[in-house]
């Protein structure tokens, strides 16, 4: 390949692992969005800040961002890196997407977990379970029946 082709290549391969939302016009891909935000709770549970896990894989603090939103696509080697970093599997990243080809109810409920890790993985989230846990089981089926009449559903039909 000649020179000035090979620019053109690497250009076009830069720009294709850059695309965000704006350049594109459209919204992230969901994978990418599911890779991102299974990133974000790996990273939160790793206890590291977005700047750290960037100074371990060579990142800035920005594109850590951008990999956790999904505006920024992944690319395999980057994934294979942060998963490194992590000490985790890079499958794990892929965790509770539906098989390829599926769709329907569980692919909701996929969503609606994801929400609740993610949620989890927070420092409110994580302060929240450990304030719960420290009261007295009849202390905690309590709390749960004030969350539920604050949130409207005072009957409990929605037991999980």
């Amino acid at each position: 390949m000649q020179d000035q082709e090979r620019k053109q290549f690497v250009g076009n391969t830069r720009h294709a692992e850059l695309r965000t939302d704006e350049t594109k016009g459209q919204s992230s891909h969901p994978v990418d969005t599911h890779v991102g935000q299974q990133l974000r709770i790996r990273r939160i549970h790793s206890n590291l800040s977005q700047t750290e896990l960037g100074h371990k894989v060579g990142l800035s603090y920005q594109q850590v961002q951008k990999y956790e939103s999904g505006k920024n696509r992944i690319s395999a080697s980057m994934l294979y890196e942060i998963a490194s970093g992590l000490n985790v599997p890079v499958g794990c990243f892929f965790d509770g997407l539906p098989q390829a080809g599926s769709a329907g109810v569980e692919g909701a409920l996929i969503v609606e977990a994801d929400e609740r890790i993610a949620y989890l993985a927070t420092a409110e989230g994580r302060r929240f379970v450990e304030e719960i846990l420290r009261l007295s089981p009849k202390l905690r089926t309590r709390t749960i029946a004030v969350i539920r009449a604050l949130a409207g559903d005072e009957d409990g039909a929605d037991e999980r």
